[in-house]
């Protein structure tokens, strides 16, 4: 967006304000059952806040925040309407090597579904398995989940996790991790 503003519709107030910190070193220590150990990394931040969520017409969000290993990232999202289209309002970011930003359009992004993942506790389908492209970037990329079953079941269901990328930047290729955020999926079910 403009500074952090990114309007979601068409309605007055319906925006967020939006940042990202895409590459924080991280260290600390994981405990787990059989004792702990050390870890490090880089991790993706990233807060959002807003007067709605979706417009009249949008059903739920694919969210993407992706690191290539070749040091770009590439935050995307794209709200899903009713009707099976995607908002003109969909959009994201592609960070560069040397942290410089670029808007991404809908028109620049193409991404489709590969594989998908029902959910034996809600009934809910999710996609789990993508392939995102950037033509104009000559970039193009298999997104999947680590696992399939990363629903979570709070207050509103979602699918919230790890994924791995592999794929290729012109003739070389490339691979990253990342975190995909989708709901929606199971609004038909709670309709019923």
């Amino acid at each position: 967006g403009d500074q952090g503003w990114d309007p979601k519709g068409a309605g007055a107030g319906n925006a967020s304000y939006y940042y990202s910190f895409t590459r924080m070193e991280t260290d600390g220590t994981v405990t787990v059952p059989d004792g702990s150990f050390d870890v490090t990394g880089q991790s993706w931040k990233d807060h959002e806040w807003s007067t709605s969520a979706l417009g009249p017409d949008e059903i739920g969000w694919d969210w993407f925040a992706l690191q290539l290993d070749d040091g770009r990232e590439i935050m995307y999202y794209q709200l899903r309407r009713e009707d099976g289209t995607i908002s003109p309002y969909t959009g994201g970011s592609l960070v560069a090597i040397d942290g410089s930003k670029r808007h991404l359009s809908p028109d620049e992004v193409e991404l489709r579904v590969l594989d998908r993942w029902t959910s034996d506790v809600s009934g809910a389908e999710y996609p789990v398995r993508w392939e995102l492209s950037l033509p104009g970037e000559d970039l193009s990329l298999t997104v999947a989940a680590v696992m399939p079953n990363q629903e979570l079941n709070v207050s509103v269901r979602y699918w919230e996790g790890a994924v791995d990328i592999s794929g290729k930047s012109g003739d070389d290729p490339l691979t990253g991790v990342g975190y995909v955020e989708l709901t929606g999926y199971d609004r038909v079910l709670n309709d019923d």
